[in-house]
């Protein structure tokens, strides 16, 4: 993560050898045939054809300088080389498009998928002649696919609090991912722990402040859902962690009750803010009610006119987090309104950065792929 670009892909070269020579076996090539690889690159590219990208910059904790600038696929590419691997980059992708190929190859009502996890961001189908980076440019087909890096998005309307403010000037990044900051699975543990420090500055509730409250994301995402989801009579989970990650001993009951409030509030605003992201993207491409249901008249149709519309969505803040998912999904209805909102489907995918980068590979191929089999 801070050594240099050559010894970065030269790791990524090393591990598809070893791999490749375990599977060999399985699957081996026809004779001379060359074989072709979907690269998935979670970091903002500037893409200059579907099989390369120029990084723009770095992000979860990545400071490889030599990198930002150059294209990323031709440096995989010379690494492949430097191992002797007979091998060409024919895709690159992140994984949120990865994951609507996937969402797509299923079914093909999916435009729009989303990775919540560690990060986030957003990606959807759109019409060539709505963006205006193609404005002049040839394009072969109708629909493209834009990567929103929708982890930087910002608004003077998002819901910013003290703790908000405080946590992005501590960060690597400062001013920068304001959304993902807000909703990700890498910050909501550390909203909490700032909301705990400041309750036990200013209340006497906690005792003496322990020092390991002081330790910045020292109360992981997973540790505040292992509390807010708690439902022992006596909140024992969350007691736990009190005591074992923050040398907290002896929290009164009632004090562990406001604690798991304070985990809501954060996963609550960051469930919802999701959602409303998930429905400006809807609305974007005319799929939340606005252009698909007949007007005037025929107003109060049935939701039968309404077209069909599947969103992808991956990542384990989603997948793993109970309340986190029923958040997200009820705030989706709640903004689509009934008639509409039954016309919506969330599906969620699993490896959409291995298998959907080895679809598109496979689409992108200069060899003859009759049929592609998911096991």
């Amino acid at each position: 993560m801070t050594g240099t670009s050559e010894e970065l892909f030269d790791f990524i070269a090393s591990s598809l050898k070893d791999f490749v020579e375990r599977e060999e076996s399985v699957s081996e090539p026809s004779q001379n045939e060359r074989r072709e690889l979907g690269f998935t690159f979670s970091f903002p590219v500037k893409q200059t054809s579907s099989s390369s990208g120029i990084l723009i910059k770095w992000t979860k904790g990545f400071v490889i300088e030599d990198m930002v600038g150059r294209d990323v696929s031709e440096c995989l590419q010379q690494a492949i080389s430097r191992k002797g691997l007979d091998m060409r980059v024919n895709v690159l992708i992140n994984d949120t498009v990865g994951t609507l190929a996937l969402g797509h190859y299923h079914d093909e009502d999916t435009v729009v998928a989303v990775i919540i996890g560690t990060g986030t961001n957003a990606c959807y189908l759109e019409r060539a002649d709505a963006i205006i980076k193609c404005q002049g440019l040839l394009t072969t087909l109708g629909d493209m696919v834009v990567n929103m890096e929708w982890g930087n998005f910002w608004s003077s309307h998002l819901p910013r609090t003290s703790y908000d403010i405080d946590l992005d000037a501590d960060s690597p990044n400062p001013n920068d991912q304001g959304f993902e900051k807000m909703i990700s699975g890498m910050y909501l543990g550390d909203i909490v722990r700032r909301v705990i420090l400041r309750m036990s500055e200013e209340l006497d509730v906690f005792g003496p402040v322990s020092s390991k409250l002081q330790v910045p994301f020292i109360l992981r995402t997973p540790l505040m859902a292992a509390m807010h989801e708690d439902d022992t009579p006596d909140l024992t989970e969350v007691a736990k962690i009190l005591r074992d990650t923050l040398e907290f001993p002896d929290v009164p009951l009632n004090v562990r009750k406001l604690i798991v409030r304070v985990c809501d509030v954060v996963t609550r605003r960051a469930a919802r803010l999701a959602a409303a992201g998930i429905i400006g993207i809807l609305k974007k491409i005319g799929r939340d009610g606005s252009g698909g249901i007949a007007r005037g008249k025929n107003e109060g149709a049935s939701r039968s006119k309404m077209s069909r519309t599947v969103v992808a969505v991956e990542g384990g803040l989603y997948t793993n987090y109970t309340l986190f998912r029923e958040y997200l999904n009820e705030a989706m209805s709640q903004i689509l309104g009934e008639e509409i909102a039954p016309s919506v489907i969330i599906k969620v995918m699993e490896d959409g950065s291995g298998i959907g980068a080895a679809l598109l590979a496979a689409s992108h191929s200069t060899s003859s792929v009759d049929t592609i089999q998911i096991p």
